[in-house]
């Protein structure tokens, strides 16, 4: 493979840690009601629609029609999004520092609904290091469609094959190396570490 020019991360699962349950537990006390909002209101499923650009506001109008008695789990996904996420994900924020001390090129390409995105990013001072994120909801496009790959290649300016992308999901990674991308599935951090020295990134 070509040398590797840039490493491309994931951010949730991969740099942040994020829960949705983790919220819904703050307004739902009971654990089969916070189950059933979790797998059937505020689903990840249904996330992923503001994900990939849909609106807010339309969204939790739809929602709150059809599940009227759990509004105030909807609300508060709409205006606590920022709880969902606990901290950083072990272990990866020390190597995106040793890869910027050693100036590889850092990008990021997220699934990330753009207003969460807009109140989160200021909070995390990690991202100082990456030179450029692709966001699925400013771009309306969301992994892993190869429109938002294609404009990552545009964006960052690196050839897909000199590009190491990493991701937690497998189909975002079978559709990067689709499109020739170099790709790491993660699991954690330890196994990235290894990738990254076997690559001499690190």
């Amino acid at each position: 493979m070509p040398e590797v020019s840039a490493v491309v991360f994931d951010v949730g699962r991969v740099i942040v840690q994020w829960d949705m349950r983790r919220l819904l537990a703050r307004v739902i006390a009971d654990p089969a009601e916070l189950e059933f909002v979790f797998a059937n209101v505020v689903s990840e499923q249904w996330h992923f629609r503001h994900d990939a650009g849909e609106e807010l506001e339309t969204l939790v109008a739809e929602r709150k029609a059809e599940f009227p008695q759990h509004a105030a789990a909807i609300d508060a996904y709409a205006t606590r999004f920022n709880e969902t996420i606990p901290g950083l994900v072990p272990g990866t924020p020390a190597l995106i520092d040793r890869l910027a001390d050693r100036g590889i090129p850092l990008y990021a390409i997220t699934n990330f609904a753009a207003p969460f995105w807009d109140a989160y990013r200021p909070t995390e001072p990690l991202f100082r290091h990456f030179r450029d994120v692709v966001v699925s909801g400013v771009e309306k496009i969301a992994k892993p469609d190869p429109a938002i790959y294609r404009l990552a290649e545009r964006r960052f300016g690196h050839p897909a094959d000199s590009m190491l992308f990493i991701d937690d999901n497998p189909a975002n990674i079978d559709a990067a190396r689709a499109l020739g991308w170099q790709a790491h599935l993660f699991g954690d951090a330890q196994e990235l570490e290894a990738d990254l020295t076997a690559r001499g990134l690190i």
